[in-house]
């Protein structure tokens, strides 16, 4: 029994000792797996750090020291590089810009570091404030983008008028902040000024315009509030706020840009659209369905193009907006006897007149030519017949001269031979004659007289010709 015993006990301590070398083994691998990890987590940071340091660096951005220290809002850093240079050297270096066009200003603006800015302004001018990007903010505009309150607080306080800048589409920081919806932002700028809401970008598009499009309802409250009337204000396509409002999908926002002066709903764009008609083709049910429960609406108005709203809703294809305005009571354009409108009617009877002159004129030139070619065809037959006459008295002249020279040598009767008191030889015995005398004094006029006639009219034919 001892014997048993000890090979137990021995069993068991052999036991022991091979279960402490395999949990020593095990230590000893767990030890080696967290080294490892130790030194991959080592790795990791290293590369973390080294690629924020390459994204940080200034070969990306071109960024001074200045800038870095401002845009990571480290204050003590930017004091400490502004005591280095002289005061005329500290406005260059707060000039300074990096690739994207950034002062130290700027950074920090962006980034929300209201006591860097505080102490950067301390030695800046309103031009130097107001250096732009290349994205064409400079860091009032890229403060109100971000929603920097305390920031903005502090540029105001230094400079009052960087709230009337405008980036490259002409809209102020207020323009800027009321599309993203910063509501504290547009609050302080409407009571630094209340004007700058009424200041429209290059497409004409007000505050009102872009807070209604993107659905922030306070901003346009705030808003209204201020000026009821930029409800009214259109832009270049002649659309009002409401019409903007519609394309998107926030009711409360139609409920109060309409609360002010209901007749906006009435008003229509350069197309003749009203607010009903954009809500229509954009496909708005709720819009729609909002619209149709305010008392003002025209539900059959019709735009340039003679659609109403259902007109529109059938054009798109939308079986549920038919469905809507048919039980609202809306109609087609065919369905309407609509009386014909007096401007369309004025400018149809001055096109009836323009074309009547017109075609007067045009006749009244035909008739001209004709009656010149008919004077033409005239004259040439009055030439052509005198010419004739001419040439015809010309020959009768002709044959009367031939004859009576003939005549003056062809005397009829004997002639003398035999010399006698009175008559030479060859002499016609009638010579002496009264009769034969008076012949050959006609005779002479005949030939004279027909030479005469022959000449004449040879002179009024080349004068014919001529003319």
């Amino acid at each position: 029994m001892v014997g048993d015993f000890q090979v137990t006990m021995e069993k068991q301590s052999s036991f022991r000792a091979s279960t402490m070398e395999k949990q020593k083994s095990f230590r000893g691998f767990m030890e080696k797996q967290k080294s490892f990890r130790i030194v991959m987590e080592k790795q990791l940071s290293f590369m973390g750090s080294e690629r924020k340091k390459n994204k940080e660096s200034p070969g990306k951005r071109g960024d001074l020291p200045i800038h870095l220290a401002a845009r990571a809002g480290n204050l003590s850093r930017v004091k400490e590089i502004i005591q280095n240079y002289s005061n005329n050297e500290t406005k260059d270096l707060l000039a300074k810009q990096n690739l994207e066009g950034e002062t130290p200003l700027y950074v920090a603006s962006e980034n929300g570091h209201a006591l860097v800015v505080s102490e950067i302004l301390n030695y800046l001018d309103l031009q130097t404030a107001s250096i732009a990007a290349r994205n064409g903010y400079d860091p009032f505009h890229i403060a109100a983008k971000q929603g920097h309150l305390e920031v903005l607080r502090e540029l105001l306080h230094s400079f009052p008028n960087l709230a009337m800048t405008t980036d490259l589409s002409n809209s102020t920081a207020l323009h800027t902040a009321a599309t993203q919806g910063h509501i504290d932002v547009v609050k302080l700028l409407l009571e630094s000024d209340s004007n700058l809401a009424k200041i429209a970008r290059n497409n004409g598009k007000t505050v009102l315009h872009s807070a209604a499009r993107m659905g922030h309802l306070e901003v346009v409250k705030a808003l209204l509030n201020k000026d009821p009337s930029t409800g009214f204000r259109t832009d270049k396509k002649g659309q009002t706020a409401l019409h903007m409002a519609v394309k998107g999908q926030n009711e409360e926002i139609l409920l109060e840009l309409v609360k002010p002066d209901p007749a906006v709903l009435s008003l229509e764009d350069n197309k003749g659209n009203t607010a009903l008609h954009i809500a229509t083709k954009k496909g708005r049910t709720q819009n729609v369905r909002c619209l149709l429960s305010m008392e003002c609406i025209n539900i059959n108005a019709t735009n340039k193009a003679g659609e109403t709203p259902l007109d529109v809703a059938e054009k798109f294809g939308s079986p549920e907006l038919v469905s809507i305005l048919r039980d609202a009571g809306a109609a087609n354009s065919t369905d309407q006897r609509k009386p014909p409108n007096p401007s369309k009617q004025l400018k149809q009877t001055v096109s009836d007149i323009k074309h009547d002159v017109q075609s007067q004129l045009q006749q009244t030139r035909q008739t001209g030519m004709r009656v010149q070619k008919i004077a033409k065809k005239l004259k040439k037959l009055h030439i052509s017949g005198l010419n004739n006459a001419i040439n015809s008295a010309t020959v009768v002249a002709v044959l009367i001269a031939t004859v009576a020279f003939a005549a003056i040598f062809t005397v009829p009767g004997q002639y003398v031979e035999d010399k006698t008191h009175g008559f030479s030889l060859g002499q016609a015995n009638i010579a002496n004659n009264a009769a034969f005398l008076i012949f050959f004094v006609f005779d002479s006029l005949a030939l004279f007289i027909s030479l005469a006639v022959v000449v004449v009219q040879c002179g009024g034919s080349n004068l014919c010709r001529c003319d």
